[in-house]
């Protein structure tokens, strides 16, 4: 994941611009169009002669069919006649698509082969990287018997849980300590949120799939508290933690108080900050929250532009959710606590939770629920602090844990405490848990 993230940032070391993502809502269609056809133009005179040694047939079939719409821009630019809403809404997507291609060309005219002929190589050398070219061609995806027994045995885990069946303690205690070698809750907690990273940045045609990851998170958090217990955990989230935004103590209004946030960033009707972006169906970006709400709320319009909905289906806009993360690491802002409500689990659990998913978070409250009336001051915090992430990931998880008697134990720890940076616990942390 990390080389992966290293091969990005240098491939394209700056942040592709808004207008790939956002369609203008400003500008009249006289002005779309004239801009639609500036954009062309500078893409063709910048790449048309641009050599591309990677994806090259691609490459020059694009920069072709940017030219025939030119074409028709440049047409209707000059003609200058009135234009249905429908063929409006078709040159904003244009518009979507322009530096789009802008973004994808520039990214291949980048990228390169190793010029080994025009490299001065000794003979031996030269021999060794054809040696190297041709097995590369030949080799065959190879896979482990052991690592193939690993993923059988963890599936194994997911349909006990789908079938209602808690997998054997000793199993799962083999499974993570002695062959992943995940041996303390620290390991454990920091393997969680590789996954929740991997879901947050998950394409939805890659293996494993989001819901097998969700599954896995479900997994690893029940085995962290069967295998590792409450304590330890409390004594490294005070001391490791140090390091990081401490939750509570930044919230929303401190952060519209100090910061002024870009317009592009926050919601159409919230106004706030977005968590999760998608796209509806007529381009425009709105927090998946709130226009879920509106369209539960029986609404079958754009809020923004006042356009029908073509359909209802909301496509994850990742890559501003990226530049936002981006703004909130470079203005210091932990971008999951902006509005102190836990969304990025809100976020990593967007996608309808499976079966075992549920199962297993019913298990793991199983566990934290008895702690709540433990004389562990620390582990109390810890089930509490848990709890109440459980419950803000799902209606579900708030239905079982009720059901399982958090309700007569939680008005005694309406209030939790958290580690300042000194070390020492202070009330202006405290975090109510809401079932």
């Amino acid at each position: 994941m990390a080389s992966s993230a290293i091969f990005s940032l240098l491939r394209r070391r700056r942040s592709p611009s808004l207008e790939a993502f956002l369609a203008p809502v400003d500008l009249t269609v006289v002005a779309m169009i004239k801009t639609l056809a500036a954009v062309s133009s500078e893409l063709i005179s910048c790449y048309s002669d641009r050599s591309f040694f990677f994806q090259r047939k691609n490459s020059r079939s694009l920069i072709r069919k940017v030219e025939v719409f030119l074409l028709l821009l440049e047409y209707l630019r000059d003609a200058g006649t009135n234009l249905p809403s429908t063929a409006v809404l078709c040159l904003k997507e244009l518009y979507l698509l322009m530096y789009r291609s802008k973004i994808l060309l520039d990214y291949c005219a980048q990228s390169n082969v190793f010029p080994i002929e025009d490299v001065e190589l000794s003979e031996d050398v030269r021999e060794q990287i054809e040696l190297l070219q041709t097995q590369s061609r030949r080799a065959k995806l190879f896979i482990d018997e052991h690592d193939e027994r690993l993923r059988i045995c963890f599936f194994s885990f997911l349909n006990d849980f789908e079938n209602g069946r808690v997998p054997d303690s000793e199993e799962l205690e083999s499974f993570f300590v002695k062959n992943l070698r995940i041996q303390d809750a620290k390991s454990c907690r920091t393997e969680i949120e590789s996954l929740e990273d991997l879901i947050v940045n998950h394409e939805g045609d890659v293996e494993p799939t989001t819901s097998v990851l969700n599954g896995f998170v479900a997994l690893m958090r029940y085995c962290r508290f069967l295998l590792f217990g409450f304590e330890e955990d409390e004594v490294e989230f005070g001391i490791d933690n140090q390091k990081k935004p401490i939750m509570g103590l930044l919230t929303q209004e401190f952060a519209e108080t100090c910061l002024t946030i870009p317009k592009d960033f926050c919601c159409p009707i919230s106004l706030d900050l977005m968590q999760d972006p998608v796209i509806i169906s007529t381009g425009q970006t709105y927090d998946r929250s709130s226009i879920t709400r509106w369209m539960e709320e029986g609404h079958y319009t754009c809020p923004k532009t006042g356009q029908m909905l073509v359909h209802t289906r909301l496509v994850p806009n990742r890559a501003l959710r990226n530049l936002i993360m981006q703004w909130c690491t470079a203005h210091g802002i932990p971008h999951d606590l902006l509005e102190n409500n836990d969304a990025s689990a809100e976020t990593f659990a967007a996608a309808s939770p499976t079966k075992a998913v549920l199962e297993a978070n019913k298990a793991t409250a199983s566990l934290l629920i008895p702690q709540l009336a433990s004389n562990s001051q620390a582990a109390t915090t810890v089930a509490a602090r848990e709890i109440r992430l459980l419950a803000k990931t799902g209606k579900e998880n708030r239905t079982f844990i009720a059901e399982a008697g958090a309700i007569p134990l939680s008005p005694e720890i309406t209030f939790i405490t958290y580690p300042c940076r000194s070390g020492e616990c202070c009330n202006c942390n405290a975090q109510p848990i809401h079932l």
